[in-house]
């Protein structure tokens, strides 16, 4: 049913708005619908059978499509962060009014249910252009504006956007007023994950480098230019197979297994960072410990026991073939020895050794000296 003829909506002024009209424009995949309602009350909402969702502002959600529904709103700057707002709801808020809050012009058009196109602030023009541009001068005042024009980018990069010279000056003024400060580790990994999923995730990190933004929030990775470009350019050469919902801790694994492990862990904590990917980036740096170790003085048993005790191979062998899928991107005959030895050295299990009267201490020294042993032999010999 469409809004149009959907009798909870009958005798509301309705407009389909944000995302899902922009990405109906650029021909994108439209995942998601918002609505706005001009003209209502939170009791004639809920008269109609929406049930408030909203905890900070009046949404509703749809009886049927379960479709947002929000009143028109204004905010007003009250302290700091993107919390900082007093918002108000009401009957007398305008459509044009809701629309100015938003933070880029793209995002600020609206539809009616017959798909006629209301836009106060060019944001058609600026989607042909392949423009992202700021609304309003009240866009400085909320400091998450900063990450998510740079997650838009990383979105559309490849159609051709860019970000308006005035909207990057706005950016650069908002870092510099110590806004940023405030935002909360949640909301900065929110968007970071969100930019990590996109087309062109790199760019994320190119603009807010570019804007003093990168260096307020993940100084670890901001301290040196050639290393960022290096990690930038690892975020698409990832292990082969690995399953879509994987990508986003792969990418990140990718951008920062090139620091040492204080500076890892120090962004990890800054970040709040789920413990998958906490735990990941860790065996990436391992891996990538362990290729630097075998160019400057090759290959040897004592290194394959070490990295495969350190990436906790024995209990989590799921891990192995990623990780040598990924040495194999720039190491590919170190990745087939890596193969080779892991298949013979799994191969020797503890219930073999306990059945030869093995048992407590003991057990684990001839198990990791019989494993150590298999690695020796086959680095030793190929055709093992």
């Amino acid at each position: 049913m469409s809004a149009s003829d959907d009798r909870h909506l009958e005798g509301l002024e309705v407009y389909r708005v944000g995302g899902a009209v922009r990405d109906a424009l650029l021909g994108w995949p439209v995942k998601d619908t918002d609505w706005v309602v001009v003209g209502a009350t939170a009791e004639e909402m809920q008269r109609r059978g929406f049930k408030p969702v909203g905890r900070d502002f009046p949404v509703f959600l749809h009886p049927l499509s379960h479709e947002e529904f929000a009143l028109a709103r204004t905010e007003r700057k009250s302290g700091h962060g993107y919390t900082g707002f007093v918002v108000h709801a009401s009957p007398e808020v305008t459509l044009e009014e809701d629309l100015a809050r938003r933070d880029l012009t793209i995002n600020a058009m609206a539809e009616t249910p017959e798909g006629a196109l209301v836009d106060p602030y060019d944001g058609l023009a600026d989607l042909e252009a392949r423009r992202l541009r700021h609304v309003s001068p009240a866009f400085v005042e909320d400091p998450l504006r900063v990450l998510r024009t740079a997650r838009f980018l990383s979105r559309y990069a490849g159609l051709g956007f860019v970000i308006a010279e005035e909207t990057r000056a706005l950016m650069r003024s908002l870092v510099a007023s110590g806004e940023l400060a405030h935002l909360v580790a949640e909301r900065v990994w929110t968007e970071t994950e969100k930019a990590l999923s996109e087309p062109w995730p790199e760019v994320y990190f190119q603009v807010l480098e570019a804007c003093g933004a990168l260096a307020v929030l993940m100084p670890e990775l901001a301290e040196d230019d050639a290393d960022l470009d290096a990690a930038l350019g690892r975020l698409h050469r990832l292990p082969e197979d690995i399953e879509a919902e994987a990508q986003v801790r792969w990418r990140w694994a990718r951008l920062v297994e090139h620091l040492d492990d204080d500076a890892r862990e120090a962004l990890s904590e800054r970040l709040r960072l789920p413990r998958a990917h906490r735990e990941l980036a860790t065996q990436a740096a391992r891996t990538r410990a362990l290729c630097r170790q075998v160019a400057a003085n090759g290959l040897c048993g004592a290194q394959v026991m070490r990295w495969l005790d350190g990436i906790d191979a024995w209990r989590r062998s799921d891990r192995v073939a990623p990780l040598i899928s990924l040495v194999s991107l720039d190491a590919p005959a170190l990745a087939e020895d890596l193969a080779l030895a892991w298949r013979l050295a799994v191969q020797i299990l503890p219930r073999a050794l306990v059945a030869e009267g093995y048992q407590g201490r003991e057990l684990g020294e001839e198990l990791a000296r019989r494993r150590w042993e298999a690695i020796e032999g086959a680095l030793a010999d190929p055709e093992a």
